[in-house]
């Protein structure tokens, strides 16, 4: 189902830039972690920002709660990657972004204060009207009431309308200081030009590569060289060879387990189902297919209309018995589904779009319709709807007894493994494995990323293995396909490795030490040799370097073995055509370039793009003005303490206390 017909998501996103519309200033985040210490004894206090460097002496700084930072995360993770919601790494990772993030606003909104620039409530209702959120609270003008308001606030972002309010007059006002610090940066006409027209030249050139690889290659030491270079590293070489341990274990399989896991029997079943019956509950729901014939936002009335004249015949074609398939792909502008028939799958009632939705849930099944929404004309058909219902019992019992199932044979093996580890603990591994007729197998030493041969999986073993002691208690872990209860029976030390064994290693790295330096010096020799020939192909024979040619591209252009041409070489836009550059450092190549052709934009084509071009330059430096602007305020705060980050919320002592 394309996503773009989801009321949720462009909801979603519409708050989210709203809650967090601040951070798309772009600030130093990386000076944050120099400010303050333990700033509140509160454990949900994240942090206190001071406006004044005697407001600490006052107490009468403004805090940020560590419940907003985790609402906010919990927000973003939910929308953006609900994948990474239960990695508490993940999240704390996030939170610590998203504190930050805050703490910005709130000393942008001190400053804003202090220069007495702020926003009032109707400068909310308007931008709740003109901004992002327009078109979701005020459809065709007409506000949704403050019922429906409240409810969606509340069911998207978990926070009372006030609150939302406010984070909305917060931006405002940190739009406005923007423009206040910003307000005298110019540019010049001309710079306009410059910048659009280096921006735009395009250039088409023949290079010779010289590839890392293939040159690593010959340089060959002798042994002497390299042993002495084995010598001369041995501190790099004192821990070559990791911690390894010998692990004994012995390991059981489901099939092992005595009396094995009993199936459910139909009264389980019928307890699961009738604590689980809301999970098999089927909402109201249509399945459709559509044509999608785009219509851009803003489009004028011509447009417009000639989308609409496209649409019409699109369905004229379909209503003579044209192919859903062969038409959607050749017309449907919706990328998810044009090249599947249009096909939409079953959508939920108030999933889509208003105009959408209530054509797949009034609309004759089979019929075919156009329907206009933002998006554009869509040729739509219902193939089929469900009324709400909840599956019963008969229809969904071989999921659950295949639930049950599972859950039993996963409890079984849990009990098993927790009654082999207390034995052997008690009466030791060999005792153990000996009485329920297992054997006990003991790894050669092991590191923590290798591989335990006879298990299906030994990681989860190995994890435990290298945070126990040698003699610990035996402990269990799963292995893939049961359990192994297993002890740390010896370890082995990282350790230098002899250089016999390590011989390999040791010419890898003579070679990439070597390497950058070969490669500059045979770069160099092959740039100098085409220059004084102006033969480039005839100078790359001589060094073995192979002859390639670009398409004709601009600065953000990919080139193969070369990389983006603005950032490895932007010089070669400031060539003339036949000039051959001098050695192009390229990461993993070395390169040297001739100019075949070089297009400039035309003085029509600057004009045409000047007032954008201008635009964007000034948006560029009003946000390099800011940030030197915002970059005196850090260090303020930074030299007076004004920011004081409470190290418990972090879960880590903060940055410029005691012990850090």
């Amino acid at each position: 189902m394309i996503r773009f017909l989801q009321t949720d998501n462009r909801m979603v996103k519409a708050l989210i830039v709203v809650v967090i519309g601040a951070a798309s200033v772009t600030m130093v985040l990386y000076l944050i972690p120099g400010l303050g210490g333990v700033g509140s004894s509160s454990p949900d206090t994240y942090a206190v920002v001071y406006p004044h460097w005697y407001s600490r002496f006052l107490s009468s700084g403004d805090s940020i709660s560590q419940a907003h930072v985790e609402q906010i995360t919990e927000n973003q993770l939910r929308q953006r990657n609900p994948e990474y919601a239960n990695n508490p790494m993940i999240v704390h990772m996030f939170e610590q972004q998203v504190g930050q993030q805050l703490v910005q606003e709130q000393v942008m909104l001190e400053e804003a204060h202090k220069l007495g620039i702020s926003a009032t409530q109707d400068d909310v209702r308007k931008y709740l009207q003109t901004g992002p959120t327009g078109q979701v609270l005020y459809p065709n003008g007409t506000f949704i009431g403050p019922d429906a308001y409240k409810q969606l606030i509340d069911d998207r972002l978990h926070e009372s309308v006030t609150d939302f309010e406010d984070e909305i007059k917060n931006e405002i006002t940190i739009q406005r200081l923007q423009a206040f610090i910003t307000a005298g940066v110019t540019v010049s006409d001309q710079e306009v030009r410059d910048t659009y027209r280096k921006a735009n030249i395009k250039i088409k050139f023949d290079y010779a590569v010289i590839s890392a690889e293939d040159l690593g290659k010959t340089i060959n030491p002798s042994d002497s060289d390299l042993q002495a270079f084995f010598k001369t590293n041995a501190a790099r070489y004192a821990q070559a060879v990791p911690e390894e341990r010998k692990i004994a274990y012995f390991a059981f399989t489901a099939s092992q387990i005595p009396g094995g896991a009993q199936p459910p029997n139909q009264q389980a079943v019928q307890q699961y189902y009738n604590e689980h019956v809301a999970d098999y509950s089927v909402p109201e729901q249509a399945k459709s297919r559509h044509i999608l014939i785009g219509v851009p936002p803003n489009a004028d009335a011509k447009t417009d209309a000639a989308a609409k004249a496209k649409a019409e015949t699109v369905l004229k074609q379909l209503q003579a018995g044209g192919s859903w398939t062969d038409l959607a792909k050749k017309y449907s502008d919706d990328p998810g589904s044009k090249d599947t028939g249009g096909e939409l799958g079953f959508a939920q009632r108030g999933k889509m779009v208003p105009a959408f939705d209530n054509a797949i849930f009034t609309q004759k099944i089979g019929d075919v319709a156009i329907v206009k929404t933002n998006f554009g004309y869509h040729i739509v058909q219902v193939e089929e709807r469900q009324t709400a219902h909840t599956q019963p019992l008969s229809e969904v019992q071989a999921t659950i007894i295949a639930a049950l199932t599972r859950q039993a044979e996963t409890s079984a093996q849990d009990n098993y493994a927790q009654q082999l580890t207390s034995e052997a603990i008690k009466n030791g591994l060999e005792k153990t494995a000996a009485a329920h007729h297992l054997d006990v197998v003991t790894t050669d030493p092991v590191a923590h990323d290798g591989v335990i041969a006879a298990l299906p999986d030994g990681s989860q073993i190995l994890a435990k293995a290298f945070a126990a002691k040698q003699g610990d208690p035996p402990q269990s872990a799963p292995t893939g396909e049961g359990y192994a209860i297993f002890q740390v029976t010896g370890i082995v030390p990282a350790h230098a490795p002899t250089f016999a064994d390590w011989k390999t290693h040791v010419l890898d790295d003579y070679r990439q030490e070597q390497l950058p330096l070969l490669l500059s010096q045979k770069t160099k020799a092959l740039a100098d040799q085409a220059k004084a020939t102006n033969d480039l192909a005839k100078a790359a024979k001589a060094v073995g370097a192979t002859v390639k040619t670009s398409d004709l591209v601009g600065e953000s252009g990919q080139v193969p073995d070369f990389g983006e041409v603005g950032q490895v070489a932007p010089q070669l836009f400031d060539m003339s055509v036949g000039a051959i550059s001098g050695p192009i450092d390229a990461g993993r190549t070395g390169v040297v370039a001739k100019i075949d052709d070089k297009q400039e934009p035309t003085p029509d084509e600057i004009s045409k793009n000047f007032d954008q071009m201008k635009d964007q330059l000034l948006n560029q430096r009003r946000n390099e003005a800011f940030s030197v602007f915002m970059g005196g305020v850090w260090s303020y705060y930074k030299k007076h303490n004004l920011v004081r980050l409470n190290a418990k919320t972090q879960g880590q002592q903060a940055p410029g206390t005691p012990g850090t």
